[in-house]
């Protein structure tokens, strides 16, 4: 199954698009995210890409802070590029008393992960790292299964604008580090492959 697009009234403000996304029952087990002022529903994750993303957050929960957590369904909001994204890992530092239930502010993240499906990888590549590095999110770690000239995994750092700089790339089988504050490396070779 692929993603869902679920069409929307241009003249709906940002409000308007969050009330209709917490307020609409939606498919059990789907993901739902705004991307582009668009709500976008998709499947579930798959397997693999559950085992990547698993993998990755137990090197994370060995290098952050006690205050910090690694989520996997956390939604966070950039409402300057009309986005509610749901990142495969985000980290930040928990909240004692957030804004909202449903979402944080994209800017208290601290490092987003994304593993790409066929059906969203244009999204993971374009769309999510611009509205991530306009939020300032310090770090974006892409896991590109479906990367044209096989699976691969870029590390963006140094936001400015809506731009993030290449830091470090890897194709599956290779090692990447994450910098401080996390100071990890992340042996991809341990992903499975399709």
């Amino acid at each position: 199954m692929s993603g869902l697009t679920v069409s929307q009234d241009p003249d709906r403000t940002w409000d308007d698009l969050v009330r209709f996304w917490e307020e609409t029952d939606w498919p059990e087990g789907s993901k739902v995210e705004i991307i582009e002022g668009i709500i976008t529903v998709s499947p579930s994750p798959a397997y693999r890409h559950n085992v990547i993303a698993a993998r990755i957050q137990r090197r994370l929960y060995s290098v952050i802070p006690e205050d910090w957590e690694v989520f996997q369904t956390l939604s966070v909001a950039v409402p300057s590029r009309l986005g509610m994204f749901i990142p495969d890992l985000v980290v930040t530092p928990v909240l004692e008393r957030p804004e909202a239930d449903s979402h944080i502010p994209a800017a208290l993240a601290e490092l987003v992960v994304e593993v790409t499906s066929r059906s969203n990888a244009r999204h993971d590549r374009v769309s999510k790292p611009a509205a991530y590095a306009s939020a300032g999110i310090p770090l974006y770690l892409l896991v590109d299964r479906w990367a044209p000239g096989g699976p691969t995994v870029t590390l963006y750092g140094e936001p400015k604008g809506d731009v993030y700089r290449v830091l470090s790339a890897a194709k599956f089988g290779d090692v990447i580090n994450l910098p401080e504050p996390f100071g990890v490396s992340v042996d991809t070779g341990e992903f499975p492959v399709d």
